[in-house]
């Protein structure tokens, strides 16, 4: 295999090659030993781990929902009727071009 120069000095600084270029041999290095793994949990224990959870969780009031869903609904028809329009202008001005 070719290398240039750059090659060969990137594999020299990386211990993949010797002082006059030529590839060294791969040298494996040990896999860390496996962290030891916990026991299963039951699925018993596992839902009551996840009521926990969701105990902790900070709720909306139904007010907070209703506001938020009327938030994200006048910013879906807004950037809706954005899109449309500059669709449309768009649209009319490659025809116009297009006509001439």
């Amino acid at each position: 295999m070719a290398m240039n120069r750059e090659q060969k000095r990137m594999m020299q600084r990386q211990g993949q090659a010797g002082p006059d270029g030529a590839p060294t041999p791969a040298r494996r290095e040990p896999r860390p030993a496996r962290a030891p793994s916990e026991p299963r949990t039951s699925p018993r224990q596992f839902l009551r781990e996840v009521r926990a959870e969701l105990r902790k969780v900070a709720w909306p009031t139904r007010s907070e929902v209703v506001n938020y869903s009327i938030i994200v609904l006048i910013t879906i028809i807004v950037l809706t009727s954005l899109i449309a329009a500059l669709d449309f202008i768009f649209g009319e001005t490659v025809l116009w071009i297009l006509r001439q």
